[in-house]
């Protein structure tokens, strides 16, 4: 595989990360997932947009212009011939020396990476809610895309031990917030309602479009509210999947419904 890091392309065999960078030692840094599709990443402007209110947040300097990075994006596309697939921007603060202090300047480290893979397949997935761990709805890290992803790995990881395919995180109030790795959405007397982003919801790149096809609603939505929805679904920047069951509960009859079906032409 061919990467790109700091303005050049290399094989990834040859890519080499400071061991002093903050991304690793910290989790100082940030990410997109970006689909792959025709041969060209997609929804690059909403994705490059949330790296900048990231960015934003987190007083992080982004080394390429918008055009820049798209070319960069394009360039790990076509090194390794990616018709279809997926690619990963990550953004850190760069090296610097031991402690929370933040570097002036940083010297921030790109990297963007990408593989083929078949998106057309999205499976129904059951769920529960995970017990483990929650979102903090009041820190200004749960609307942005920050390389750490500890509380998705312990959710994921409970739902694997009892048996599901993905796990619903709370909020701290007990509210339903989102997926592992994806916004949630719910489709209660016909209409679709997702988590507000107060709530601890992700804004998805997905979840914006998705919204605005469906003229979905946002409010608070607490885990009996499952019990009403006829149907349900996940929606990421690499597609939209059915969602069927939640703690063996299944949603609506269990099986994928209409709104979902529409949801999916816009992926």
């Amino acid at each position: 595989m061919t990467v790109y890091l700091n303005g050049r392309l290399v094989a990834d065999d040859e890519a080499r990360i400071d061991p002093t960078d903050r991304g690793l030692t910290l989790g100082d840094g940030l990410f997109e997932t970006i689909a792959v599709r025709g041969r060209r990443a997609a929804r690059t402007d909403a994705h490059l947009a949330r790296l900048g209110d990231g960015a934003e947040v987190i007083r992080l300097a982004i080394p390429l212009a918008g055009d820049e990075l798209k070319e960069a994006l394009q360039d790990v596309i076509e090194a390794n011939a990616i018709d279809e697939g997926v690619l990963r921007l990550t953004l850190t603060r760069g090296p610097a020396p031991r402690g929370l202090w933040s570097p002036v300047p940083a010297q921030p480290t790109l990297l963007i990476t990408g593989a083929c893979q078949d998106l057309t397949s999205q499976e129904p997935v059951p769920a529960v809610i995970a017990t483990t761990t929650r979102r903090n709805e009041h820190s200004p890290l749960s609307g942005i895309k920050s390389t750490s992803c500890l509380d998705g790995i312990l959710a994921a990881r409970e739902a694997a031990k009892r048996g599901a395919n993905d796990a619903l995180l709370l909020n701290g109030a007990g509210n339903l917030a989102e997926a592992t790795a994806a916004n949630l959405f719910v489709v209660i007397d016909g209409g679709a309602v997702t988590p507000p982003v107060d709530d601890g919801a992700m804004p998805g790149v997905m979840r914006a479009d998705v919204f605005r096809v469906l003229s979905a609603t946002e409010r608070t939505l607490g885990p009996a509210d499952l019990s009403s929805a006829s149907e349900a679904f996940l929606t990421n920047s690499l597609g939209i999947r059915p969602l069927t069951a939640v703690d063996r509960e299944p949603i609506g009859d269990g099986n994928p419904g209409p709104v979902t079906a529409e949801a999916r032409k816009i992926v």
